[in-house]
């Protein structure tokens, strides 16, 4: 079976203007694909679903672009989540803005409000594998829900579970503002973890950086899970789509 994937094709200045003018009567969520999600996308059904209902796919990884460059000749514009997550805090939201914060500790939110000065920066922070317990998940669902309109939601619970919830919100159709699923970035923004120099950034090199960091728990999915996407790739067709086409939400 042949798996199309949908990539917008923006970098970080095109997308963080569609992001400062998303809005609060609306919703939509952004998905950011690096090699793990779309050996996920090959793997699971469920997942592959809650990427076609993003608003925003945005290429996540310069490796996973310069391995298409080579492999198929197909050029993809990259917005990591690192990167936007870093721009929206510094140059895009406002001290007043209501922003959510799922995952992370209390700290990393007290710390993004003083550095930011934000004076609406709700948090919540569910317990280890909420996703599997219907009720923990209705926790985080109404919480944010309550919350609504917000101008961003960042879900910061690793994937698949900010993904799935996500997903979910939109399914309810309740919540208004713009998701984005963004992993790891508030320990990068927080200095919890360090990023890669930005030479090895540039080099597509980021993946062994975070390697050497944390060998014991990045080994099994760089070493051993990840170079399944050599042989994925002639499964799955990512197209790039344009950036006139992604500018409203689907």
């Amino acid at each position: 079976m042949l798996i199309v994937q949908p990539i917008d094709d923006l970098d970080l200045p095109e997308f963080s203007a569609i992001a400062a003018n998303f809005g609060q009567q609306r919703y939509g969520y952004v998905v950011t694909p690096n090699v793990d999600h779309l050996i996920r996308c090959h793997d699971d059904p469920k997942f592959r679903a809650a990427y076609a209902d993003a608003a925003y796919v945005l290429m996540d990884s310069r490796f996973l672009a310069s391995v298409l460059k080579l492999t198929k000749g197909v050029e993809m514009k990259v917005c990591t989540g690192s990167d936007l997550t870093a721009h929206l805090f510094t140059s895009v939201i406002r001290p007043t803005d209501q922003v959510l914060l799922i995952g992370g500790s209390e700290a990393q939110a007290q710390s993004l409000a003083t550095r930011f000065g934000l004076q609406t920066l709700r948090h919540f922070n569910p317990s280890m594998g909420f996703i599997k317990r219907p009720k923990d998940v209705e926790e985080v669902l109404s919480f944010i829900e309550s919350m609504s309109p917000f101008r961003f939601c960042l879900l910061a619970v690793g994937a698949p579970q900010q993904e799935f919830l996500a997903q979910m919100l939109k399914a309810r159709g309740r919540a208004r503002g713009l998701v984005l699923c963004i992993g790891a970035s508030i320990n990068f923004l927080t200095g919890v973890e360090k990023r890669a120099p930005r030479w090895m950034q540039r080099a597509s090199l980021e993946w062994a950086y975070r390697l050497a960091q944390d060998p014991g728990r990045l080994a099994s999915r760089y070493l051993v899970r990840g170079p399944r996407i050599f042989s994925l790739l002639r499964k799955i067709q990512l197209v790039p789509r344009n950036a006139t086409a992604s500018s409203a939400p689907r």
